[in-house]
């Protein structure tokens, strides 16, 4: 299967659309996010669910200016590299709900994933 940067495109489309949606829930529905993720009664202080928020809105722009700009993936891949490590070894060392390990876990395939389109879109410009 040939692998087109129309399909890059709408990887990163998608991975753009999580990180803003999580944004969303973070900044504007923290209770009820941090409830979901299996956290009781953790949304104290909300300000810093907020500050995570907007970190994921952040990332999500950065994700877009950076592929428009020069087609590149690195502040993508750094990031989600960043949080599959934290999320999956903090959930080692301390006990989590299910939602860090799945997190962990989806960010790591998003990056993954990521990275091994993005190669075969280079190797298929060359």
């Amino acid at each position: 299967m040939v692998i087109t940067r129309n399909m890059e495109k709408i990887l990163i489309g998608l991975i753009v659309l999580h990180s803003f949606i999580v944004g969303i829930m973070l900044m504007f529905f923290a209770e009820w996010a941090v409830a979901f993720a299996g956290w009781a009664n953790a949304a104290d202080p909300v300000f810093f669910i907020w500050q995570a928020g907007a970190f994921h809105f952040v990332l999500a722009a950065g994700y877009v200016a950076e592929y428009r700009r020069s087609r590149s993936i690195q502040l993508l891949l750094i990031a989600k590299t960043t949080a599959f490590v934290f999320l999956i070894g903090g959930s080692l060392i301390a006990v989590t709900p299910w939602s860090v390990w799945f997190s962990g876990f989806a960010d790591g395939a998003m990056a993954l994933t990521a990275y091994l389109v993005h190669r075969a879109v280079q190797t298929s410009n060359r």
